[in-house]
């Protein structure tokens, strides 16, 4: 491995890409599992073959992609069809950040994981990092952002992990509430602790 693996994670609207940008902007290699799982279910992507497989051709819009909008219906409170389409992208998602992690420069790298707690990786990475906002900040963002109803969201919301649970099993906390210059400010604070820990300057 090449340097130390922290995981970023956070419930939706958290604020987890705007941290995760802080962060490569200070120069850490930052992996991100929606864009490994946007770039598998592309035209020809690795994962398509699988999931027109399992889901029929319905699945794989005239592109030859994913299509996403037939498939968030799909999935949509059956569980079992959720359960069959994590089992195809799952393995390949994470085999892909393990790899990118491996050969990533620097001291550590970060692992956009929005649902590393409902996945059961915490074992891949060294330290947890939650980015934490209030239940009500996370709905009127979301709100705002996607133009979802309020029983979508809250839906989106249930199949995550509550917010106590998140909280539980994180090393690192970012409260995402406050003004920008905060944020910055804690994403720098912990760069640099980053760093540390990975010269072995503090026990993890």
């Amino acid at each position: 491995m090449s340097g130390m693996r922290v995981a970023l994670t956070g419930g939706i609207g958290s604020g987890k890409s705007t941290v995760a940008e802080q962060f490569a902007r200070l120069g850490a290699p930052v992996i991100d599992a929606d864009v490994i799982s946007h770039r598998l279910t592309a035209a020809n992507g690795a994962a398509m073959p699988a999931i027109v497989a399992a889901f029929g051709a319905a699945a794989r819009n005239v592109e030859g992609a994913l299509d996403r909008a037939w498939m968030r219906a799909r999935v949509f409170g059956d569980s079992a069809a959720r359960r069959q389409l994590e089992a195809i992208l799952h393995p390949l998602i994470r085999a892909e950040m393990l790899a990118r992690s491996n050969q990533a420069e620097g001291p550590y790298s970060l692992l956009v994981i929005p649902l590393l707690f409902e996945t059961g990786q915490q074992a891949l990475v060294d330290r947890v990092l939650v980015v934490d906002v209030p239940e009500s900040q996370q709905i009127a963002r979301v709100r705002a952002r996607d133009g979802l109803s309020d029983d979508a969201i809250g839906a989106v919301l249930a199949s995550q992990v509550d917010r106590a649970r998140r909280l539980q099993g994180a090393d690192d906390v970012i409260d995402n509430s406050g003004a920008p210059e905060q944020l910055a400010a804690r994403v720098a604070e912990l760069d640099q602790r980053y760093r540390q820990y990975s010269q072995g300057a503090d026990a993890l």
